[in-house]
């Protein structure tokens, strides 16, 4: 689509059109073209920018990462149409491997995201046919099927754009979770150790840029990093943020004089 480079709405329309290719090429559900929608609307809120908040929460993502002994990134369909080069370039930056996961899954799917993550660099990717052939215990949807060499031995998992089921199943076996979520109030924000409350495309970007800051400190430092953190507290402030914004926006002339 040519979209005009004075559109006001340009860069919202440029990730819509990512994740339609994505739909088209067979990497994105049509399902989650509904989920982005939500997503935007928050993101409207929260007023299109990384909040503080945010920035506090990568910075203790970072951390988390670089401390793992196993860290694994799952990736959907909207994650690998939106941030490709980004998931290629934190598994590089951590040694963490990159693993498919899909509520909707085909092995037609599975098969073009994985491709689309080779063609951006990805060295191997995980949870693809055969290779999702554990399960994780009283999940019953298709992202149950994790590989074994991935998410299943992972001590540190970064599932972007998660569904709540799985990031409370992968609590229960005891790993630390990582989410990036525009919604403070879903059950994967509330659930994780660590909420990025931003929208991924900004978020991954600078995830890269703060893991390339923390490498090599020492690791002292990183785990103070993560104990001084509190998502708890992540969550509230970023509700009072989206609290104050509605206020004072309902306290301004909105409508749009042309």
């Amino acid at each position: 689509m040519n979209i005009p480079f004075n559109h006001p709405r340009r860069e919202s329309l440029l990730i819509r059109e990512r994740l339609v290719d994505g739909f088209r090429n067979g990497i994105v559900a049509p399902e989650g073209l509904i989920a982005h929608g939500r997503g935007e609307c928050f993101d409207y809120i929260l007023g299109e920018k990384t909040q503080e908040f945010a920035l506090r929460a990568i910075e203790a993502a970072a951390a988390a990462i670089l401390l793992a002994n196993h860290p694994v990134i799952s990736v959907n369909g909207n994650v690998a149409a939106l941030v490709p080069e980004y998931i290629v370039k934190l598994a590089e930056e951590t040694g963490a491997l990159i693993e498919v996961n899909l509520f909707y899954r085909t092995r037609e799917r599975e098969e073009a995201i994985k491709q689309h993550l080779l063609s951006h660099g990805a060295r191997e990717v995980l949870g693809v046919g055969e290779d999702a052939s554990a399960t994780i215990p009283e999940l019953f949807s298709e992202r149950r099927r994790v590989s074994p060499r991935g998410i299943l031995i992972a001590d540190v998992v970064l599932v972007p754009l998660e569904d709540g089921d799985r990031t409370e199943a992968l609590k229960r076996l005891g790993k630390f979770v990582v989410t990036i979520d525009l919604n403070p109030l879903s059950r994967t924000a509330r659930t994780a150790d660590v909420t990025i409350i931003d929208n991924v495309v900004r978020a991954m970007p600078l995830l890269v840029e703060k893991v390339r800051e923390l490498k090599g400190r020492d690791r002292g430092v990183l785990k103070e990093t993560i104990s001084r953190y509190n998502n708890n507290e992540t969550l509230q402030e970023a509700l009072r943020f989206i609290s104050h914004r509605l206020v004072e926006l309902a306290s301004r002339e909105l409508r749009i004089r042309v």
